[in-house]
């Protein structure tokens, strides 16, 4: 858990109208997990299980699994962490998935991303049965999603809907800009909203006159990887901020610290709701990833969704 500093959580507070502090919000999502792994074991002694595969040394990759695997155990779930050096060959990857795919105890698999040059991504996402795709990353269902029907949504944009609704409620009516459309955060992110009956611009780095667009929205999702790009200047007063980038930067004494895609302090002067980094976005995409495990164990035995997943 991140420690913040008196003075910095005082000045975060009176900066901002709201801070949207997801690590508040993913930790009550995880204690209802925790309760519905128990009732799954307990009324139909099923275990969820997670597998996260990774592959090579990246250290920040190595970070991440750890806290998914760490945080997997700690709501009662069987955690299968599989690490392969750097120079496993895609085809011995993809039978390692398909032997996880053919396993009754992994009811979830994650294959933590980047991959080695020499392994195409596409294929091994697409390896993974759609139905233990609890990542959302699969063509399966990514195409489910994007039509409305009940599917696995990718975890990070699932988490900032989850943040926007908890702050707004209906999002119906609401003028949205998506700053970035990656497949993993900016294109699933605008259809999620789209679904919300929002109306919905998505944005990249040939868009035109992007200052002008997030001036006139009433929510601002920023995933476009680089470093406090979005200025307070650019917001409309009162609008509610998401800010999913994770950038590692050098501080005014040359640490490293990490910083989001928003110039924070001056956004927080404007929106009426802001995430912060660290401690928004990063904290419920684990979350998510255990609702949607959660949800893979009990389809696997024809049993509703868990009630926080609407799709």
């Amino acid at each position: 858990m991140e420690f913040v500093a008196p003075a910095t959580l005082w000045m975060r507070c009176r900066l901002a109208t709201n801070i949207i502090d997801g690590r508040i919000f993913a930790a009550e999502m995880r204690a209802r997990i925790a309760k519905g792994v128990d009732e799954l074991s307990s009324g139909h002694g099923i275990k969820p299980g997670l597998a996260v595969v990774l592959v090579g040394d990246d250290a920040a990759s190595q970070v991440y699994v750890r806290s998914k695997s760490r945080m997997t155990s700690e709501v009662g779930m069987v955690s299968f962490k599989q690490v392969f050096e750097k120079s496993i060959s895609e085809k011995q990857l993809l039978e390692h998935i398909e032997c996880l795919n053919a396993d009754d105890r992994v009811h979830g698999i994650l294959v933590q991303l980047p991959l080695p040059r020499h392994v195409d991504e596409h294929n091994i996402i697409n390896s993974i049965s759609p139905q233990k795709d609890v990542d959302g990353f699969t063509a399966t269902n990514v195409g489910l999603m994007t039509i409305g029907q009940r599917s696995f949504v990718p975890c990070t944009p699932l988490g900032c809907l989850l943040m926007l609704r908890r702050q707004h409620g209906s999002l119906s009516g609401l003028s949205a800009v998506v700053v970035g459309r990656s497949n993993i955060v900016g294109k699933p992110m605008s259809s999620l909203l789209l679904h919300e009956n929002c109306t919905v611009t998505t944005t990249h780095s040939h868009t035109k006159n992007l200052q002008s667009l997030c001036a006139a929205a009433d929510l601002v999702v920023a995933a476009v990887g680089r470093p406090r790009f979005i200025h307070g200047s650019w917001l409309k007063k009162g609008a509610t901020v998401i800010d999913v980038g994770i950038n590692r930067i050098a501080d005014s004494e040359n640490k490293p610290t990490l910083v989001g895609d928003v110039d924070f302090q001056s956004a927080s002067e404007v929106a009426g709701a802001i995430t912060p980094v660290p401690g928004g976005v990063g904290p419920m995409t684990i979350a998510c990833l255990l609702a949607n495990t959660l949800n893979a164990s009990r389809r696997s035995i024809g049993l509703d969704d868990w009630e926080i997943i609407t799709r």
